[in-house]
């Protein structure tokens, strides 16, 4: 058997250009840097990132992990060309559940998946990571590019997040203090965040829509508020730490809506009853539930409905958390109360 008329090859011809990069990686390198804490040890093109950990400020500090990615509304987002949110997103859906336990994140990782490495794409995802590790005080401190042919549709791309964090195990919330009798204040969202986006996107399916034309009740364009990214609600915790306000629980709206995600972080015994007309349902939602009828537990449970994240606290606490929250740009309203329970965990009015 001849070999003389084999086929010369390289990593290139496969579809992966290792030159390419690392030429990706010296492009992100200023957007990473501006990430930096003073804990992180040198940067990127190591084997491994390093943390130099000081908790001497603390009693007993327990470290937090969280993962997480930008489901299906990554989609839309590649077919609108809006990476940048998904980086935002990436980061958003992580150090937000960290936030519901009182948590600092300190660190951030991503890993980026694609079939062909685009570098404006791949970048524009990473400046929205740092951004968004930036308003957390979070250091990006490495992450993983792969480059994987025939694995990914032209212009696909897939996008995790793993971040760490830490709190002192006194400053912990985990719920179990929550009373009866205790006020659940509901922060804003930005919209869908980047949860329902299946159900979403058969929405706008079966109604034929345009999300790049259509403009919501408001005059905002559609585009715009469906695709809003995440809201990062970590300096709003920061904020209730620093000025010692006593919340007996936080939670995170995300998949599972109103329902899955405050029940969670009820013990045993307490339900609670949430007021849907305390807060003004955005556009956005009035937008796409026009297209089809979704039925109110459906609603609630897919979608956050305007409320991103909640706090549980005592009612002597609520008004300071109220001013706290305000001065730290929120938008809050009082959604509704813990009492016993005496049928459902969670039961919407109104």
């Amino acid at each position: 058997m001849t070999t003389d008329n084999k086929p010369t090859l390289t990593y290139a011809d496969a579809g992966v250009s290792i030159d390419a990069g690392n030429a990706f990686v010296g492009r992100i390198k200023q957007a990473v840097a501006s990430t930096t804490r003073p804990e992180v040890i040198g940067g990127l093109g190591g084997f491994g990132a390093l943390f130099s950990a000081n908790f001497k400020h603390m009693q007993e500090p327990v470290l937090v992990a969280s993962t997480d990615g930008v489901g299906t509304k990554l989609l839309l987002l590649q077919q609108h060309g809006r990476p940048h949110v998904a980086g935002i997103d990436a980061v958003a859906m992580c150090v937000n559940d960290m936030a519901a336990q009182a948590a600092e994140p300190l660190f951030f990782l991503d890993y980026l998946a694609t079939g062909k490495l685009d570098d404006e794409t791949m970048a524009a995802v990473v400046e929205g990571i740092a951004e968004a590790c930036c308003v957390c005080e979070c250091a990006l401190i490495g992450g993983e590019t792969a480059e994987m042919p025939g694995m990914y549709a032209p212009g696909h791309y897939d996008i995790g997040g793993f971040s760490v964090g830490v709190v002192d195990r006194p400053s912990i919330v985990d719920g179990v203090t929550i009373s009866d009798g205790d006020v659940m204040l509901g922060i804003a969202s930005n919209g869908p965040h980047s949860n329902g986006f299946s159900l979403i996107r058969k929405l706008i399916e079966v109604g034929g829509a345009d999300i790049a034309n259509d403009l919501l009740s408001d005059g905002t364009p559609a585009i715009d508020a469906v695709l809003a990214p995440t809201r990062l609600y970590v300096p709003a915790v920061k904020a209730m730490l620093k000025a010692g306000v006593a919340v007996h629980g936080y939670s995170h709206i995300t998949g599972g809506g109103m329902f899955d995600n405050i029940e969670r972080i009820l013990p045993a015994g307490l339900a609670a009853t949430v007021d849907i007309a305390s807060w003004p349902v955005p556009p956005v939602f009035e937008y796409l539930l026009g297209f089809a009828d979704v039925a109110k537990f459906e609603r609630y449970r897919t979608f956050n409905m305007g409320i991103g994240f909640v706090a549980i606290l005592s009612e002597s606490e609520a008004v300071k958390a109220e001013s706290v929250l305000r001065d730290a740009g929120e938008t809050v309203y009082r959604i509704g109360r813990i009492h016993k329970q005496d049928g459902e965990i969670v039961t919407l009015i109104g």
